[in-house]
């Protein structure tokens, strides 16, 4: 049998493994929710530990907690944030509880540290207490809440660096491919020359609107309701430590947290994670929809499109050999997917909250951190596996512009609507091209069809013959 030692609350006793860092409250959490299967993200991990460090630091110089326990409580913090006892971080993210045993876990981790380092046995809550000392001045209302935001603003950080990088790469391939003009679509469906570097261009141009609107949602996680305790009345807290929680944890941090205005406001009220939330999602659908675009004009590589080609990155298939797929931009397209679905439970859960609390934080921070992390990887694998690696096919995009009738729309000014409509009709049925059919009919001299069919000609926009 292992060795244990005995803990209570007011549930009852347990035995908890006694080399354990975690206490009864964080065991009885692990027992209540085997939801998930998976621990908390190492990043909420560190956010913890810095806030309990910081908590510690403002009662110390508040007077409220002894030097002693407190120098333990931030030795045992950096330990944390060095690395290591994260193996003692046992809740599963999802939990009833409104963050409760995530809170408590850090608690009796952090606790039994610091009882180490004074000399004690873990379990002898008399030296360091994880409520009246760890938790000091403190709630899980304001601490979890603190610790989301300072997780997702670290890492929406990579995301917006991943993001910067991708559209660096499409601005790239836009200039490289300035020079390919293709036959841009409407509908599916053949309609005037276009430039592949245009299209790459408008790429770049969407991803920094998506960067935008992130860096924006980015900037509320900074925002935090620390101090506030239970419903953000800061009950129980001394009002030095109240005032200047805040302040320490951002020079500790080098992040540049402010105090919300309104402490009850910002612990009953989570529309910043929406608003992160719907930034998240829009970025996923934009991409998706690039990808769609890059699965399109690779399609074939024979009978498809085959404006683009895509680096070969594995086989595509079990039975077809040969058969290369656009595994890159299809695992984008899932993680798009995938957003909008974390879009909605967040939604859901930040409106259930009730009065001066929500309850469902939980499932809220799990959303986001997971679409925060694999919309990061997803722009990473596109950048490095696919967007920096495609070429042009040159010779079949200028093909098919020479075979489409799409460049009869430029004729229009010329011979009007109806005669164009008549000659498009025509080259379709006969395979005589436009030009040919231009010509045979009188309708313009060589030099006018020449300059009126000019493809790149049709790609510029153009400039008015007079000053506004």
């Amino acid at each position: 049998m292992n060795a244990t030692r005995t803990e209570q609350d007011m549930i009852g006793s347990l035995q908890v493994p006694a080399d354990a860092y975690y206490g009864i409250h964080s065991l009885r959490a692990a027992e209540n929710f085997p939801i998930t299967g998976q621990r908390l993200l190492p990043q909420m991990i560190y956010s913890l530990a810095w806030i309990k460090k910081a908590c510690a630091r403002a009662n110390r110089l508040s007077g409220v907690l002894d030097e002693k326990i407190a120098n333990a409580i931030e030795a045992a913090c950096d330990e944390i944030i060095e690395g290591k006892l994260h193996d003692q971080f046992i809740v599963d993210p999802i939990q009833g509880g409104a963050g409760t045993s995530t809170n408590m876990n850090a608690n009796e981790v952090i606790a039994n540290r610091a009882i180490e380092l004074l000399g004690g046995t873990k379990g002898d809550y008399s030296l360091v207490n994880p409520n009246d000392h760890v938790n000091c001045g403190q709630s899980t209302n304001d601490v979890y809440p603190s610790c989301g935001k300072m997780t997702l603003y670290t890492l929406t950080e990579n995301l917006l660096d991943a993001l910067h990088r991708l559209a660096l790469a499409m601005d790239d391939k836009a200039a490289a491919f300035d020079g390919v003009v293709k036959m841009g679509r409407t509908q599916l469906q053949d309609a005037v020359p276009i430039r592949l570097g245009q299209e790459f261009a408008a790429y770049v141009a969407v991803l920094r609107r998506e960067y935008a609107r992130l860096a924006c949602a980015q900037k509320e996680m900074l925002c935090l309701n620390l101090g506030g305790t239970a419903i953000g009345t800061g009950m129980n807290a001394d009002p030095a430590f109240v005032h200047s929680v805040v302040s320490i944890l951002s020079e500790m941090t080098g992040i540049p947290f402010v105090q919300s205005p309104d402490l009850i406001d910002s612990t009953q009220n989570l529309d910043c994670y929406t608003c992160l939330s719907s930034a998240l999602r829009g970025c996923g659908v934009s991409l998706s929809k690039i990808c769609n675009d890059l699965r399109l004009m690779s399609s074939g590589p024979l009978d498809g499109l085959a404006e683009i080609v895509l680096p070969a990155r594995q086989n595509g298939s079990s039975i077809m050999p040969g058969k290369v797929n656009p595994v890159i931009p299809e695992v984008v397209n899932q993680i798009a997917f995938r957003l909008v679905g974390y879009d909605v439970t967040v939604a859901m859960a930040v409106e259930a909250g009730q009065l001066e609390l929500n309850a469902f934080e939980p499932v809220i921070f799990d959303s986001l951190n997971q679409g925060v992390l694999q919309l990061t990887h997803g722009l990473e694998t596109l950048n490095l596996h696919c967007v920096s690696g495609i070429t042009a096919n040159q010779e079949n995009c200028r093909q098919e512009v020479e075979r489409s009738v799409g460049i009869v729309t430029a004729l229009c000014p010329l011979i009007g609507y109806s005669a164009a409509c008549k000659l498009a009709h025509e080259a379709l049925q006969t395979h005589v091209s436009l030009r040919q059919l231009v010509l045979s009919r009188g309708l313009l001299t060589p030099e006018q069809a020449d300059k009126a069919l000019d493809p790149i000609a049709m790609t510029h926009l153009r400039k008015p013959d007079f000053e506004a």
